[in-house]
């Protein structure tokens, strides 16, 4: 998928938990998507072992959903995405 100058790439397990989803769903993470493009930085950095990935923290149908990426000046690599079963203190 490209977007203006920005190219969007999924990686396999992203792509297999995409396809489960419902419309509504694909919607949620759709609008996501979008505003990872828009603004990369919108996402928590990983520290240690994963320096270099970002979780962008969402809800997705009213659920606490994370997708992780990660991203340079052209592309944007969604790595996975997956519902959080724990509701995080805010």
């Amino acid at each position: 998928m490209i977007t203006g100058q920005v190219q969007v790439r999924q990686s396999s397990v992203f792509r297999r938990a995409y396809k489960r989803l419902h419309p509504n769903q694909k919607a949620d993470v759709d609008d996501a998507v979008s505003a990872i493009v828009c603004d990369p930085s919108l996402g928590d950095a990983k520290k240690g072992d994963l320096e270099g990935v970002f979780v962008y923290k969402f809800k997705c149908c009213g659920q606490l959903t994370l997708l992780a990426y990660e991203y340079d000046q052209k592309n944007r690599m969604l790595l996975s995405q997956q519902h959080c079963p724990f509701a995080l203190p805010q």
